[in-house]
């Protein structure tokens, strides 16, 4: 099995770039099914409203659960004050499984990670390189697990990336994903050091190739045990909790029709 922990799906309304403009699957299902992809965690686009984001994606999620999983995109700052409410409706209602912040919205905020801890769910946060949040929220929310994609920088910022190995190797709650690392020797450093059990695959899609993000797992020529834990068996262990919790209620029909 194959799962792919991070791509985005939907409309943006920023219209500065792909990123906040539009996310289309057709594409990347093709793709993801040629290199056997045969799930994926969904979240929106950048936009100026995650509610109605997050909305959407459900669709999409409720629509095919048996191939996605769905995190609920949060703005720290301007969802402050109904950040509970937010992941409330996510879990309960769209069957969502974890929360997705980015930096370029707002620095990761108490309010999340307290709603992550009520809910049990893990939270995926870009930090954008920022790695001291990384090591305070790590210290503060023990019993919080957050995945840091792209070694914490998708912009290569190789002294961020290097720095964020050594936090990924200290603390049992933080994990990364492979989406977007170019420098595959950093990417090795990570594995030796922290190992296999803190690494998922992710590709960052639909804008990048899921077969070509693929690939890079499989350069690192590892046993079937640890190719096994990046490739899908870490995420699940991730959102196991929230999948078998009796919080999880299905409105398919009306997410469908909504």
């Amino acid at each position: 099995m194959i799962i792919d922990c991070h791509c985005h799906a939907g409309k943006g309304d920023g219209l500065t770039g792909a990123w906040d403009t539009n996310a289309p699957l057709h594409n990347y299902l093709k793709w993801a099914d040629e290199y056997g992809i045969v799930k994926t965690n969904l979240f929106a686009a950048f936009h100026s409203d995650y509610a109605k984001a997050n909305y959407e994606v459900a669709k999409i999620v409720n629509k095919n659960p048996g191939r996605f999983y769905g995190f609920a995109f949060i703005n720290a700052a301007r969802d402050a004050g109904r950040i509970y409410n937010m992941v409330k409706t996510a879990i309960e209602k769209y069957s969502f499984c974890g929360i997705k912040v980015h930096r370029h919205d707002a620095r990761i905020s108490r309010e999340i990670c307290e709603a992550a801890r009520e809910f049990n769910v893990t939270v995926l946060y870009d930090p954008m390189g920022e790695i001291s949040t990384v090591e305070l929220i790590a210290n503060e929310y023990p019993d919080v697990n957050f995945i840091i994609p792209h070694l914490s920088s998708f912009a290569d910022d190789w002294k961020a990336q290097i720095g964020f190995v050594s936090i990924l190797e200290r603390y049992p709650n933080i994990y990364t994903d492979t989406s977007g690392i170019r420098r595959f020797d950093v990417l090795k450093e990570a594995l030796e050091r922290a190992g296999s059990g803190k690494i998922l695959f992710g590709s960052d899609g639909p804008w990048l190739h899921p077969g070509v993000e693929l690939e890079k797992i499989y350069a690192l020529n590892l046993s079937e045990e640890d190719s096994n834990k990046i490739l899908y068996k870490n995420f699940l262990k991730l959102i196991n909790n929230i999948i078998h919790s009796k919080k999880t209620n299905y409105y398919v029909g009306q997410l469908q029709t909504g």
